[in-house]
């Protein structure tokens, strides 16, 4: 049996997965038979597989998602016009790579949020770093932080992040503060991070909703060609949820989030 110093040598070292390693297969009877090399292979796969969680746990606290989701609980069945395929390829994140962004709009009720947010935990499995917030909220921040000198690093706290979402976008009009921080934070992400913006308003009516027609033009041109889109159409999930008589045959974990919230 392994001795409780070289336990606690182990720990003392931060190699907390190693020495659970150890544990575990001094007590495995068919570990026994495996060479020098097969058990190091396999504790350092221990060690990994901690600092991984680890990492994922740091990243999804800091990211402050608002559903527990995750892309392999979506439902494809729900007819709302989410392209299977697209979204597949969304979750594999090579589009954060390469810098996109992603823009899904639909009425209300429709899983723009918990779809935006399964990609952030998916983001978060590839140590990625992501800050989610919704717009009301944020534009309220930003015009305290305004007012108290915290403005520049405010916008230095949501330019770190690799993946923004900016969440419930609309209807209502920007205020001319409100454009030229949209901006900022956009400005910021040129070319350095990924945006997901969710909205019930149609993509078209941006420009409207923006108000000033330089930044709306300046605001636009930097995220909408550079995007893959997700137009969504249908029954709200609360009300699909709510009328069928067969939950079970609607996908638990998506649905349930969308009757609860």
């Amino acid at each position: 049996m392994l001795a409780h110093p070289t336990l606690e040598n182990l720990h003392a070292l931060g190699l907390h997965g190693l020495a659970k390693g150890f544990k575990e297969l001094e007590n495995r009877p068919e570990a026994r038979g495996l060479d020098h090399a097969e058990w190091l292979g396999l504790l350092l796969e221990y060690e990994t597989t901690l600092r991984r969680q680890k990492q994922f746990e740091t990243r999804a606290r800091a990211a402050r998602l608002r559903h527990q989701a995750s892309v392999e609980d979506v439902n494809y069945q729900i007819p709302r016009g989410l392209d299977r395929a697209l979204f597949l390829k969304l979750g594999a994140c090579d589009w954060l790579a390469e810098r996109r962004h992603l823009l899904i709009t639909g009425a209300a009720g429709l899983g723009k949020s918990w779809l935006a947010c399964a990609l952030g935990q998916k983001a978060c499995r590839e140590n990625t770093s992501v800050l989610y917030t919704r717009m009301p909220r944020l534009f309220a921040d930003l015009a305290i932080a305004h007012g108290d000198a915290r403005y520049p690093r405010l916008l230095r706290s949501i330019a770190r992040a690799k993946l923004l979402i900016l969440d419930d976008w609309g209807p209502e009009a920007l205020t001319p503060e409100q454009a030229r921080d949209l901006l900022e934070i956009i400005e910021d992400r040129y070319d350095k991070g990924s945006l997901i913006i969710t909205s019930q308003v149609p993509v078209d009516r941006w420009h409207d909703m923006i108000g000033i027609p330089t930044l709306a033009d300046a605001i636009l041109d930097r995220v909408i060609h550079n995007a893959y889109r997700i137009d969504l159409a249908g029954e709200s999930l609360r009300k699909t949820r709510s009328s069928t008589r067969n939950p079970s045959a609607l996908d638990q974990s998506e649905t349930a989030q969308h009757h609860q919230s």
